[in-house]
């Protein structure tokens, strides 16, 4: 096993270049539970520096750790691709233990050596699942005394064989994981069938209702921010958030969250019209309209986290990009926040934007992906489902003319701000 301790192999760590993607696995209540987390080796020119003796998923995976698990799953576990080479490598001192699943293949070759090595970091307290399992063949059965957490993918998976493996794996005392689900009836049929644990984007998609209205809540949230976005008076402003008590307690929270950077506590309302700007207040009044149905019972904790999420991760690509314009990294928020609300209201992006008053570059983003904020925003949805649009990525850092170490930078910082400000949303 290599030594990684040597300051000969940190170096030559920090050269390898990957992207990262975070994806939310959500427990039978929709509340999150983990974050499957793909590491992508990104291609490069001739002048990377292998880590001798590493392979790549190793070497991506120890980088990964060095820059910090804990900042890019938060409170959350996080679920990790690991193959026999990384599980033979003595990547494990950099990986946190308590925060980590090991996720590994079914289709990976179960060598007495790599068994054994998975027998050692389970005592060690590694925890494991096996992966993108399709039916119950020999290289299943000689792991799964060792794995805590069996996935079966929806992807191409026939309803028959699903009904016939997860009896067979919870029998087994196994926690049941369906990856790939893609819309709600197939979260349905899973949790009809017992399954523990959801990965995929069901959650995120609109479910469109016709004639579907916006909560009072909802719209008393909706008229302010078109008083703050218009010309008028801060009066007027604490005067409409005073009308909704609820309203102007959990403003009052969310202006005093880490997140916001204040440098003082903020206790009225005038407080937080005054100090924050009207451009900020915007902003906290977006995230309340995710916040709000979480509030009611509805679980809709995953959508903040992912809109939030997108809404740093934009502001951050167009500070980045454009450092001396304030105002497009503010409207870049705008966009990834406001991305996500047709799955929120149920209503079609059309209808919402005649509601909230935006500008045409923000409908155009928003309506067909075009212009500048429209391909921040396909960049932050490619990096989503990174498996299927991995491709999309690499050109588009071409394009804007950034690195993948300063896209995972970033990608981590707006990890770090959503999981901070989701702990107090809600």
């Amino acid at each position: 096993m290599i030594d990684l301790s040597s300051d000969d192999a940190a170096k030559s760590l920090r050269v390898r270049e990957f992207y990262l993607g975070r994806q939310p696995i959500l427990d039978r209540n929709q509340a999150l539970f983990g974050y499957e987390l793909l590491f992508r080796n990104a291609p490069v020119g001739p002048a990377v520096i292998e880590t001798p003796g590493l392979n790549a998923t190793a070497a991506v995976l120890a980088h990964a750790a060095q820059l910090g698990v804990e900042r890019t799953v938060g409170d959350a576990i996080g679920f990790v691709n690991v193959d026999a080479d990384a599980i033979m490598s003595d990547i494990f001192g950099f990986l946190p233990r308590e925060k980590i699943v090991l996720e590994v293949v079914e289709t990976m070759e179960p060598t007495p050596e790599v068994l054994a090595r998975m027998s050692e970091l389970v005592s060690q307290g590694f925890r494991f699942s096996l992966d993108d399992v399709k039916a119950d063949t020999p290289h299943v059965e000689s792991m799964l005394q060792m794995v805590e957490y069996v996935k079966l993918s929806m992807r191409d998976m026939p309803v028959d064989r699903l009904m016939r493996l997860a009896p067979r794996f919870k029998q087994e005392g196994k926690k049941l994981v369906a990856e790939k689900v893609e819309n709600r009836d197939e979260f349905k049929t899973c949790l009809d069938l017992g399954f523990d644990y959801f990965q995929g984007y069901y959650f995120a998609k609109p479910v469109i209702m016709s004639g579907k209205k916006l909560s009072p809540s909802q719209l008393a949230v909706m008229e302010l921010m078109s008083l703050v976005t218009s010309d008028a008076d801060n009066i007027d402003i604490e005067r409409a958030i005073k009308k909704d008590v609820s309203l102007a307690l959990n403003l009052l929270r969310l202006v005093n969250t880490p997140a916001v950077g204040a440098r003082q506590r903020i206790d009225s309302l005038s407080q937080a019209v005054t100090i924050l700007g009207r451009r900020q207040l915007q902003r906290w009044l977006q995230i309340m309209l995710y916040a709000e149905p979480s509030k009611r019972g509805h679980s809709m904790t995953p959508l903040l986290m992912l809109a939030t999420t997108r809404g740093r991760l934009l502001e951050l690509l167009a500070h980045k990009l454009r450092p001396s314009q304030h105002h497009v990294a503010d409207i870049a928020f705008t966009v990834g926040i406001m991305s996500l609300m047709d799955t929120l209201f149920g209503i079609p992006m059309a209808e919402i934007l005649t509601q909230i008053p935006v500008v045409d570059e923000v409908s155009e983003a928003l309506m067909w992906r075009g212009g500048f904020f429209g391909d921040l925003l396909k960049l932050a949805e490619c990096i989503e489902r990174i498996e299927d649009m991995e491709h999309y990525i690499v050109p588009t850092l071409r394009d804007l003319a950034m690195s993948t170490d300063e896209l995972v930078e970033l990608e981590m910082a707006a990890f770090e701000w959503s999981d901070n400000v989701v702990r107090y949303a809600l």
